[in-house]
């Protein structure tokens, strides 16, 4: 992977990005995407955010590497603290990451938010946290996709501001991955499915305290709802 040609699962995140956006990528790593964006002339300018001095000197180094550095902006900043007013980021993107350090990272600095119209998320886990955070939020989800590279399965969510409805199906599975349920999706399901029978089933012979009694109920809720999908 590299500025010119990304993993499968950066370039389904770059697709999501709107022609002549101003983005702020965050947790940016060697700064791919930002790059990426600008030489496909997708994103007009970027900000590469990075909290970790390593990654950080490697974005700078692969920015300047690129000749980018006039639209490209390298801070080393905590979470959204890389994004400036003076930068008038419309859309975010954070990916490879879990779902709720995603949210802690959307609801440190909300102030960096004020005039973004798009989030590109890409969790590693957990996706469902973060529609959560969504519905709770005023953000709806304008599109979803799921896809596997290298024998990980990964969901994209693409927020834009708004409000919106999700039955506890919506929020577990994705609405727009539940109408299409593709075979990256029927694979991650069914392999949670396995998983949670396998734990149930462990814990069936055990001493019914409080604790493994709402377990129990929690795997047997998750299994009715898998099971009505599959």
């Amino acid at each position: 992977m590299n500025a010119q040609k990304l993993s499968k699962r950066l370039e389904t995140v770059a697709k999501f990005v709107p022609t002549g956006a101003v983005v702020a990528d965050i947790g940016s790593d060697h700064a791919y995407l930002p790059c990426y964006l600008i030489h496909k002339g997708i994103a007009t300018s970027a900000v590469a955010g990075e909290v970790v001095k390593g990654p950080y000197d490697s974005a700078v180094g692969q920015v300047k590497k690129e000749g980018l550095t006039e639209q490209i902006t390298v801070r080393l900043a905590d979470g959204l603290a890389a994004v400036e007013e003076s930068d008038h980021v419309d859309t975010i993107t954070i990916a490879g990451m879990g779902g709720p350090l995603i949210v802690s990272i959307l609801e440190k600095h909300p102030q960096s938010l004020q005039g973004v119209t798009r989030l590109i998320l890409q969790p590693n886990i957990h996706a469902k946290v973060i529609r959560e955070w969504a519905l709770k939020n005023n953000w709806a989800i304008l599109d979803e996709d799921i896809l596997e590279e290298d024998e990980k399965i990964y969901e994209i969510l693409v927020l834009q501001r708004g409000p919106m409805e999700l039955t506890a199906a919506d929020i577990l599975f994705g609405p727009k991955l539940l109408l299409r349920q593709s075979p990256a999706f029927m694979k991650k399901w069914n392999r949670e499915k396995e998983n949670w029978q396998r734990v149930l089933q462990s814990i069936e012979g055990a001493e019914p305290t409080l604790d493994i009694e709402e377990k129990r109920a929690e795997l047997i809720a998750l299994l009715d709802l898998v099971e009505g999908v599959l």
